[in-house]
């Protein structure tokens, strides 16, 4: 940790403008400095909208940098298929799949690089290898995983043009009107709320998702996915755009009722696509999670 001690001279300033200018940092660093309590004003925590007095003495606690170099961790995985090119795994919720700030251990590449050792492809870089797609935290399901360069290639490119097969289930409130149909919607970061995605034209990206009802249950409705693009979030925001959210999605969900089931309930059940050396296509399924099993049961 570096210790920096500053004295406020000449005009009264915001605590994140004047922390941004004398460490030559972005402002959303200096905030989060002020926001974890690393900077104090004459011995008292301050806020990032504060203004400094003229004289004032500043202790700017600066944390050691997080190496950017994801670790092995024995964290156990459960693996639907492997073989020298490529591993099927299946992903309890609760885990993120790559290291990120907040979340640089515990991940899926903590558990592979534990698992596989340097047999990951390295194209996504020391935070991601072997990645080639994700699904969200709170989200369980099927994630295919490069081992080497080829096949990241290989698989990557079926991922872009769309030809990777892709199945998911879920629970909704409310009842569907339609047994299928399609939500043809772009998705782009919410206009205000930063870690958000929405349905908007502003900075968006196609975004076309494929529904199947399977059972409509006391105001519930079993839906089945099939994604013809992968956005962020795609699911969660279509379906909260079309006033059916998912049951226990604590971000885009009504709030007073994800105590309903344990987790939410969005699997990713189903993957398809060509194996990078064989070329054969290859299908794998999942069975549901027990949490989503006994909130259907439930209803």
């Amino acid at each position: 940790m570096i210790t920096h001690q500053l004295k406020v001279d000449g005009n009264a300033q915001r605590a994140d403008v004047f922390v941004a200018e004398m460490l030559r940092i972005t402002r959303s660093a200096s905030a989060r400095l002020i926001e974890q309590g690393d900077v104090t004003s004459n011995g008292l925590v301050i806020k990032k909208k504060d203004k400094l007095e003229v004289g004032s003495i500043l202790l700017i606690n600066v944390p050691d940098p997080v190496p950017l170099q994801a670790e092995a961790e024995d964290i156990s995985l459960d693996i639907v298929f492997e073989d020298a090119d490529m591993l099927v795994v299946n992903k309890p919720k609760g885990m993120v799949v790559h290291p990120a700030p907040g979340n640089y251990n515990g991940t899926l590449v903590n558990a592979l690089l534990f698992h596989c050792g340097s047999s990951l492809s390295g194209i996504n870089g020391v935070m991601r290898p072997g990645i080639l797609h994700r699904i969200d935290k709170n989200t369980s399901g099927l994630l295919m995983v490069a081992k080497n360069d080829k096949a990241h290639n290989f698989l990557a490119a079926q991922i872009k043009d769309h030809s990777f097969a892709r199945e998911y289930e879920a629970i909704v409130y409310g009842n569907f009107r339609a047994n299928s149909g399609k939500i043809d919607a772009p998705i782009g970061r919410h206009p205000t709320k930063r870690k958000q995605m929405a349905v908007t034209e502003i900075n968006s990206k196609n975004a076309v998702t494929y529904y199947e009802v399977l059972e409509r249950k006391n105001g519930f409705t079993h839906v089945r996915f099939r994604l013809e693009t992968g956005r962020t979030h795609q699911i969660r925001v279509h379906m909260q755009y079309i006033g059916h959210p998912i049951v226990g999605d604590e971000v885009y969900g009504p709030k007073e009722v994800i105590r309903e089931t344990e987790g939410q309930c969005l699997h990713a059940k189903k993957i398809g696509f060509i194996h990078p050396t064989t070329n054969e296509y290859m299908e794998f399924d999942s069975e549901l999670p027990d949490y989503f099993k006994n909130f259907l049961s439930k209803i």
